[in-house]
């Protein structure tokens, strides 16, 4: 049988995913809401929808639409320091909730979330979706069978990604860390659930760049030792990248072999909706090891080029 949801931030680049996941699932996008009012992309999904640039009366139609129906389920692509409040919405108005990453700025919120869940009897789902990639699931299955064969080793992995951003991106609310929670929330939190998830949990960790545009530094995990780098920044993407015309790039070596993960995105918010509606998902408790570690990067001082750091600090720092 077809859900009914509702989707808060409609217009932000990552909602078209969500629309396209409910969609490709067979449900029903009924209501809409976002500040901004130049969606078109609607269009191509459910041009019937409601829509809403108020909470108001977002919140008049979902009242009213609940008297008669139900809305199943609430997702969330609003920015980062609007999820929790947004989440509560859901969670309060009879729905689960489905909510982009990262979940919220800080762990406390998670512990007041989950007493919304007891006291509301509804889910919160966090989109995780590299615990859902193929090359990923690979790496797990793979790192397990190591693992129960040598519970000490203790894996090198380098973390770096980047992803090229324009003057727009330090004036928007994601240049903002009280908004956004910085570099680290915004564009590494879903890769430090993943090995995480894979390796076990940060039991050290160090940051060596905490810049406007990047963040860089260095985990101890249960099985491993991790330097990484993020950054929004273009000038320090490999001058062999940039010849192809490319301005991202994403790397992860496991004891120098690259894992290969390039491909695979795109279905992959379709597949966490998928994971959900059949009973499974990721909630509150699998979001929280990744929320406490950026949480942590963010209030932590740097300490450069010292210790065991990413190479490519020195592009910043050199």
């Amino acid at each position: 049988m077809s859900k009914n949801f509702a989707l808060i931030g409609a217009s932000g680049y990552i909602a078209p995913r969500h629309m396209k996941a409910i969609k490709e699932t067979n449900n029903n996008l009924i209501v809409s809401l976002d500040p901004y009012d130049g969606i078109g992309i609607m269009d191509s999904n459910f041009p019937e929808a409601d829509f809403f640039t108020e909470m108001e009366q977002f919140d008049t139609f979902i009242n009213n639409f609940n008297r008669s129906s139900k809305i199943d389920y609430v997702s969330i692509a609003s920015p980062n320091y609007l999820h929790e409040s947004h989440i509560r919405y859901g969670l309060q108005h009879g729905a689960d909730v489905i909510c982009e990453k990262p979940l919220v700025l800080n762990p406390s919120d998670i512990d007041a979330l989950k007493l919304i869940e007891k006291e509301t009897g509804n889910k919160v789902y966090n989109i995780l979706q590299l615990r859902l990639h193929e090359s990923i699931i690979a790496l797990k299955e793979k790192v397990t069978k190591e693992l129960q064969e040598d519970p000490d080793k203790v894996y090198d992995i380098d973390l770096t990604y980047l992803t090229s951003r324009g003057k727009w991106y330090f004036t928007s609310w994601k240049g903002d860390q009280n908004k956004s929670g910085g570099i680290a929330s915004n564009i590494g939190v879903h890769f430090y659930d993943m090995l995480c998830w894979i390796f076990g949990d940060v039991e050290e960790n160090i940051v060596h760049v905490k810049t406007a545009d990047t963040n860089a530094g260095y985990f101890k995990l249960r099985n491993a030792t991790v330097r990484w780098f993020l950054s929004v920044n273009y000038d320090y993407i490999p001058e062999e990248v940039k010849e192809k015309g490319i301005r991202t790039y994403r790397s992860i070596t496991v004891d120098g072999d690259e894992i290969e993960f390039s491909g695979g995105f795109t279905d992959l918010h379709t597949k966490s909706y998928e994971h959900i509606l059949n009973g499974g998902g990721f909630g509150l408790n699998e979001a929280y090891g990744s929320i406490r570690t950026v949480s942590t990067i963010r209030a932590l001082p740097t300490i450069g080029l010292e210790g065991e750091y990413h190479p490519f600090c020195k592009k910043v720092l050199g």
